[in-house]
């Protein structure tokens, strides 16, 4: 995020707080931050177009981390900060990382994979005070190693960006590379300056980040609430009442979030969930996944007519946005197409008519490659690399809106017929009874795969085969016979990310064993 013309107008104003600590960074300190961290980029020899990584938990030295590289011309990845060593080693090679930024309290797992990374030059601790590590480490506190570079900005700063990886949930994590023109720092690239205009973004507002940093909406929506002259208030970590909480106290005007923290503020003890003024909030924007409908009609209700729903992958292949009047009016939708142009294909590349399910297929609004892999580059792409696909499954109806039905890869198909089961998935979320819901196939003598439900309890149910059997009934008074799980397991926590993304991958996989594959 560029401070440059805002460390000028409004040096004193925080340009971010920590929600739990309440420690604030004012413009001007962000500025000077940033500037120090770019020079150490360019005295250890990073140019424009080199790479970096950050691992690292929410803390008051992710934004700095950020924006030096955002001002020098370098490509930064922001990587999971619930990986393990190794999944953390093979994107820090996989990304050509030439520095990795990490904090305290990661640095055990950044240590161990470093051991794999013969290529990471530099490891800087972004919170390290006095501590001093074997220089064979290659390991520095940030304070220290900044402390005599000048605060003022590089000669030769240019715009740099986020490659960020996806999340890996079909295999190993891909970095998304976008071109980054030669462009002075200040600079918005063009996807930035859409995105302002269609989340309502303007100077002074006041941004409620509940997400983690390294995830691409956060990211993008921190990044561009500091462009805009807006303080953001970051919390360390997501708690539905504690949410609540401080929209009133900093007078919150926009926020994004994920459908489980739209589920997890709902079932609040109704004392909680109304103990606080909401009506600061002009704008409350989701995304990520897929948001039950009966969780969206209780939102709206309670919140108002301001929630706004949008899909679009980290490829930024295309992007569709809707209100909640266009919701209201079309329940399930993810919106219409505002950038990029959409077609539903079925397997042999043909249209679909409308309101059959198919694989969603954009004419890429903005190009993008997968770092270093062109195969997966191809697999993405339509045969004449027109088009582009993350495969996901959705269907148009007669008024263009889009409406998802799932990822292709977590297709059912029992006995013949193709069961889409983010269908179940979302009513399963409303049982009062139930905190998170995963729904796959499994294997089935008979019908090939049938249905199956894993569910997360809510905090003092007891799992049983009393509560599955009341969960299938449930699920038979709205879902037809074959989308209706045959058996249903319970999970004290299932591998859900604070992003909102399910592992389902993680959950399916136990069922299949050593199989080779997953069609059967």
């Amino acid at each position: 995020m560029y401070t440059g013309k805002h460390v000028k107008l409004r040096p004193l104003q925080p340009a971010f707080i920590m929600a739990g600590t309440g420690e604030t960074v004012t413009y001007r300190e962000l500025d000077a931050r940033s500037n120090r961290l770019a020079h150490l980029f360019r005295q250890r020899g990073l140019k424009r177009l080199d790479h970096y990584s950050i691992f690292m938990e929410n803390n008051s030295r992710y934004l700095e981390a950020c924006g030096a590289g955002e001002r020098s011309g370098l490509y930064y990845t922001c990587v999971n900060s619930y990986l393990t060593a190794s999944e953390l080693a093979y994107i820090l090679t996989n990304s050509q990382s030439r520095i990795l930024i990490t904090s305290r309290e990661k640095l055990d797992v950044a240590r161990e994979a470093l051991q794999e990374c013969p290529q990471v030059e530099l490891c800087i601790v972004a919170d390290g005070q006095g501590e001093s590590w074997p220089e064979s480490d290659h390991i520095v506190g940030l304070q220290a190693a900044t402390a005599d570079m000048p605060h003022t900005p590089i000669a030769d700063e240019c715009v740099g960006t986020a490659m960020l990886y996806s999340s890996g949930t079909t295999g190993r994590p891909k970095g998304i590379l976008r071109p980054l023109p030669e462009l002075p720092a200040d600079q918005n690239l063009p996807l930035f300056d859409f995105l302002v205009k269609i989340w309502q973004y303007r100077e002074g507002m006041i941004y409620l980040s509940p997400a983690p940093l390294y995830h691409s909406a956060p990211q993008a929506a921190v990044n561009l609430t500091i462009k805009m002259g807006g303080t953001a208030i970051i919390m360390e970590k997501f708690d539905p009442e504690h949410y609540l909480s401080l929209v009133p106290k900093w007078g919150i005007t926009h926020t994004q979030l994920v459908p489980t923290m739209f589920s997890r503020m709902l079932k609040l003890p109704e004392e909680a969930r109304t103990r606080y003024d909401l009506s600061s909030l002009e704008i409350a924007i989701h995304a990520a996944a897929p948001c039950p409908a009966a969780v969206k009609d209780d939102i709206i209700k309670w919140w108002g007519p301001i929630i706004h729903e949008y899909y679009g992958a980290t490829e930024g292949l295309g992007f569709t946005s809707c209100n909640s009047q266009e919701w209201l009016a079309h329940r399930g939708t993810v919106g219409r197409v505002l950038l990029g142009d959409l077609h539903i294909l079925d397997e042999n590349m043909q249209a679909v008519p409308v309101g059959t399910p198919g694989t969603v297929w954009f004419k890429t609004a903005t190009p993008f490659e997968y770092f270093g892999d062109p195969a997966k580059t191809k697999e993405a792409r339509s045969a004449d690399g027109s088009m582009s696909t993350v495969g996901d499954v959705g269907y148009v109806d007669n008024d263009g809106f889009l409406y998802l039905t799932d990822r292709a890869t977590f297709m059912i198909i029992s006995g013949g017929v193709n069961i889409y089961p983010q269908e179940c998935e979302n009513l399963l979320i409303t049982h009062p009874k139930i905190a998170d819901a995963a729904v796959f196939g499994v294997p089935n003598p008979d019908l090939g795969e049938e249905v199956k439900a894993v569910v997360q309890p809510m905090p003092g149910v007891s799992p049983g085969a009393d509560l599955a059997e009341e969960l299938i009934a449930f699920c038979s008074q709205s879902l037809s016979r074959q989308k209706v799980p045959r058996s249903i397991d319970f999970e004290k926590e299932l591998p859900r990310l604070p992003t909102g993304k399910l592992y389902k991958r993680l959950l399916r996989d136990r069922y299949w064993g050593n199989k080779t594959s997953r069609i059967v």
